[in-house]
């Protein structure tokens, strides 16, 4: 460990949308004038995060691409809707444009962050004491968050004021715990480290049957010799949208936002939007797979919009191809046969599913999904008392703003409690968020001492989350969803509402709802309470 860690006013963890994108606000607001003032870690050796993981067949976006992507960067896309390539080079040139590479430390990962306490009052964070240059003894003596980190070079220290956790919900995959797995002799992969190797002349096994399968099992079909889909549950799939109706050339951003919100009503148990979407659905299917035993196999038998509802017109047809088998059990075991293809004789595996069916096996393709209202870092952060976040969450994430976490001060979690929208673009939440984290790093330019959100605060967004949730598909809808946390059946990941209402709630520092951990008020009041709110507006460009 260095001798002496070093220093930082701001952290952040994750290069991935929601990482960049701070970082390039705070650049913006003048918050980040070099490595002191903020450091971006990335545990990968380049930016981008989940697009830059998934490089599987046919990865893309369901997002019009004007609204995937920054509000103060917009791009001429090529595409109405992005594939995963094309969004992964629009983040790189954000890093590079955006001036952030001089902050970013690649190859770095977190491996535990610990809340230090100090002497607040010695705190000094104004613009006089940044001036001096070298803030090496700057700050709050030894106190704040102290990273512990493995970089190139090994193990290192990293002191910061503020940290900001932005490491994403899709970065933990979810491997299925089937006996013999580890055993199978040919090839085995989760979608997100895809091997590029030919398939040609194999026999491939897909698991699972969310978006990442919808959309590379018909890559994989036309290339193998044949494909077999292990599927517990088949998802509601949906006709792909119309580019000249989904996302007009001539259609304000501010348009396509909003017609993305009016998609939210269909996420409401019983309206009528999300019956006339349940009917768009099951007429898709009725149209491309005739009646008979495997359309029944492929209507869900819950609401549409409980588990995402997804966009694709090569599904069906690929599940007809007379080399793909639709396995309506999951896998259960792995286990030796003597005839593999991929490795030579007698190195081959026999997948079993649930049905008893036997599937002989060349590739393994592990589309199952992410570890998603358990983050990762939730082990890894402790804040006052050495309470973790993972103890704080073990009923389920909570937060106040989906950003801020009573017992953790100075720590903003980016896409964490209820930070994802289920109908609209990730950037939205993230520019909300920035607002907010902007807002507080202008408030500490007061040197009065960390920030830490109210219990009471926390416990009263917690309350609304549970209120709002309990109209929506995702509570109401009969499935078994990644959106609701496995312990307690909260909805933890989603936020149920509009992405307008996240912006008007979300999208700005409210000081009222934080206490000050430093000096008492100056003389003349509460500056707290006298604070204007600070707005999540985007800089012009």
């Amino acid at each position: 460990m260095t001798a002496r860690a070093r220093r930082t006013r701001v952290a952040v963890v994750g290069a991935g949308i929601a990482g960049l994108g701070l970082a390039a606000r705070l650049r913006r607001a003048g918050l980040a004038r070099d490595a002191s003032d903020l450091v971006l870690l990335e545990r990968a050796d380049e930016v981008g995060g989940v697009w830059r993981d998934h490089v599987y067949p046919g990865v893309a976006c369901d997002i019009p691409a004007r609204l995937y992507s920054y509000s103060f960067r917009p791009d001429r896309w090529d595409e109405a809707f992005a594939p995963g390539a094309s969004i992964q080079d629009y983040l790189v040139r954000t890093a590079d444009e955006e001036g952030l590479r001089p902050h970013l430390r690649t190859a770095t990962a977190l491996v535990g962050a610990d809340w230090t306490d100090a002497d607040w009052t010695d705190a000094d964070w104004t613009d006089a004491a940044r001036a001096d240059g070298d803030r090496a003894d700057g700050g709050w003596a030894d106190g704040g968050w102290r990273l512990s980190l493995v970089g190139p070079d090994g193990p290192e220290e990293l002191l910061a004021d503020v940290l900001v956790l932005a490491a994403g919900r899709l970065t933990q995959p979810r491997l299925p715990d089937v006996p013999g797995l580890a055993s199978f002799a040919g090839r085995v992969f989760h979608s997100s480290s895809w091997d590029p190797r030919p398939l040609a002349g194999l026999r491939v096994g897909v698991v699972g049957s969310g978006a990442s399968a919808v959309q590379l099992l018909p890559h994989v079909a036309r290339e193998a010799a044949s494909t077999v889909l292990f599927q517990r549950t088949p998802p509601w799939v949906l006709p792909q949208p119309d580019p000249a109706v989904a996302a007009p050339a001539d259609a304000s951003r501010a348009a396509l936002s909003a017609t993305a919100d009016r998609l939210f009503e269909a996420r409401l148990a019983g309206s009528d939007a999300a019956a006339a979407l349940r009917r768009l659905a099951l007429d898709h299917l009725e149209a491309q797979v005739p009646p008979g035993p495997l359309r029944d196999a492929l209507t869900p038998d819950y609401e549409i919009g409980c588990k995402r509802a997804l966009f694709s017109d090569s599904w069906y047809p690929a599940l007809q191809r007379p080399d793909v088998t639709v396995e309506t059990s999951a896998l259960a075991r792995v286990e030796p046969t003597g005839d593999g293809v991929d490795d030579g004789p007698g190195t081959g595996s026999v997948a079993v599913a649930a049905s008893g069916a036997r599937h002989p096996l060349d590739v393994l393709v592990l589309a199952t999904g992410y570890a998603t209202t358990r983050q990762p870092y939730a082990p890894l952060v402790r804040g006052r008392g050495g309470v973790s976040l993972d103890e704080h969450w073990a009923d389920g994430m909570t937060s106040h703003a989906s950003t801020v976490v009573h017992g953790f001060p100075n720590l903003f979690v980016l896409n964490g409690p209820n930070g994802t929208l289920g109908h609209h673009s990730a950037f939205e939440v993230v520019e909300a968020q920035a607002g907010l984290v902007v807002g507080a790093l202008e408030q500490l330019r007061d040197g009065r001492g960390p920030l830490e959100v109210r219990a009471e605060a926390e416990a009263a967004y917690t309350d609304l989350i549970d209120t709002l949730a309990a109209r929506t598909v995702w509570t109401q809808g009969g499935c078994r969803s990644w959106y609701l946390d496995e312990r307690s059946g909260r909805l933890t990941l989603v936020w149920p509402e509009r992405a307008e209402e996240f912006r008007r709630r979300n999208g700005h520092f409210d000081p009222s709802a934080f206490t000050r951990l430093g000096a008492a008020p100056p003389e003349g009041g509460d500056p707290a309470s006298s604070t204007p709110r600070v707005g999540c507006v985007t800089p012009a460009v």
